[in-house]
């Protein structure tokens, strides 16, 4: 479900200019920052590169691309 936020235009500018970089509609680069912002405060100790790659794994196994790790 759909609601609308207000944002300030200084947020809208910046996520205007990241989400073409990245690839992301304005409104999916505002939800990744909401996700790694949730998940930094939440889990204070964990560098951002760390957190982006454990979304990333995450969303790797959601879309079933898993193999089996073989140690050694």
């Amino acid at each position: 479900m759909a609601t609308a936020v207000r944002i300030s235009e200084n947020l809208l500018q910046e996520a205007r200019k990241y989400s073409k970089v990245d690839h992301r509609s304005i409104t999916g680069q505002i939800e990744h920052w909401a996700r790694i912002g949730k998940c930094a405060e939440e889990n204070p100790d964990l560098s951002y590169d760390l957190i982006k790659e454990i979304l990333i794994g995450t969303q790797e196994l959601d879309d079933g691309d898993k193999t089996e790790y073989t140690f050694g």
